[in-house]
């Protein structure tokens, strides 16, 4: 399983735009075959920064779901929606594996039974 998080610039004065792009998003991605945990707006600190996170099998698994995605009538507006608001001033994705999983093994309890 590999986790793809995509990191936004946005435009400050659009927020609002961006927020209207992660709502279409949520419904096209999960109907697409990508498991969206969520797209996260700015909300305090940075007022540019954005994300969007989602789960995926595989490389060859994305490759399938881009495609079924650039077929998805609501992707298609949600893509030349942001084409034409230019509120997304870049935007980077990179893809990665969980690396502390299981999470519950290495928690080690308080004390020990030896210990009393």
């Amino acid at each position: 399983m590999l986790t793809c998080f995509i990191r936004y610039h946005i435009d400050p004065t659009k927020k609002h735009l961006f927020e209207q792009y992660a709502q279409n998003w949520g419904q096209a991605i999960p109907r697409n075959g990508a498991d969206l945990v969520g797209y996260y707006a700015p909300h305090e600190g940075s007022a540019t920064l954005a994300y969007g996170v989602y789960h995926i099998e595989s490389l060859a698994a994305y490759e399938a779901y881009r495609k079924r995605l650039a077929n998805d009538p609501l992707g298609i507006e949600n893509y030349k929606f942001a084409q034409r608001e230019k509120f997304l001033l870049r935007e980077d994705r990179t893809f990665l594996k969980l690396a502390s999983a299981p999470h519950s093994s290495l928690i080690l309890p308080a004390h020990s039974k030896e210990e009393g």
